[in-house]
């Protein structure tokens, strides 16, 4: 008779861990529920797009950085995602708030900026309500559907928001030549920012249908019985 090794399964977090992450998921709902709501708010009130990111910009600076967090609970094993596309599907926001938004005016004002905001909003507050509710063991069928079912519409959204605001700062960039560093220097080392977000905006290209495919296959594994039902 053979023998099989037997991979150890994730037993889960402990009772610490447990509140850890309830607290962490509740927070992060109530945070991205704030910052819908300021969006609403301003545009309801004919805010003027130059004045939006004044409006949200600390709820953003604090929210979507402590998503950083996430890849830590995933590297310490706190929670069974994988770290790397945990650090794929996070790093385009923060990089989009700390290298675009924080350093340039241009991107603060792109039309993209929206619509960031308000497909980053609605699916954080599914995905953090979610994850919360899970640690208890009760999540609503319509949560559980929408948090596997938005992201059809809203990543498309997203993605197409962070590359509007990315490419509304390249003139700016350019011309204030930020995060350059020219020869001669020190270090005998050249970089140029410009290059690197036309580069990084290239990488979309092939990151996003894999994402996307992530998704997907995670869709078909919460949702296989009931697509099945409705076909």
């Amino acid at each position: 008779m053979s023998s099989k090794t037997l991979k150890p399964k994730h037993s889960g977090p402990s009772t610490l861990g447990k509140l850890y992450l309830i607290a962490y998921n509740g927070i992060q709902t109530l945070g991205w529920s704030y910052l819908l709501l300021q969006t609403a708010t301003f545009f309801l009130n004919r805010g003027k797009l130059e004045d939006f990111w004044r409006e949200i910009k600390w709820t953003v600076i604090i929210f979507q950085n402590a998503a950083l967090l996430e890849v830590v609970h995933s590297a310490i094993r706190l929670v069974p995602s994988n770290v790397m596309v945990v650090f794929m599907q996070i790093f385009s926001r923060v990089f989009l708030v700390c290298g675009m938004l924080l350093a340039t005016h241009s991107a603060t004002v792109s039309p993209g900026l929206p619509l960031c905001i308000i497909a980053w909003s609605i699916t954080e507050i599914i995905r953090y309500a979610y994850y919360a509710l899970n640690l208890v063991n009760f999540v609503p069928q319509i949560l559980l559907f929408f948090r596997y079912s938005t992201f059809l519409i809203l990543y498309p959204i997203g993605i197409t928001g962070e590359l509007l605001c990315m490419y509304h700062s390249l003139d700016e960039v350019v011309e204030k030549q930020l995060f350059t560093v020219s020869m001669p220097n020190t270090w005998n080392f050249i970089f140029n920012y410009y290059y690197f977000l036309v580069f990084y905006m290239s990488l979309y290209i092939p990151l996003f249908p894999y994402l996307f495919g992530h998704m997907l296959k995670q869709r078909r594994k919460m949702l296989g019985d009931e697509t099945k039902k409705t076909a």
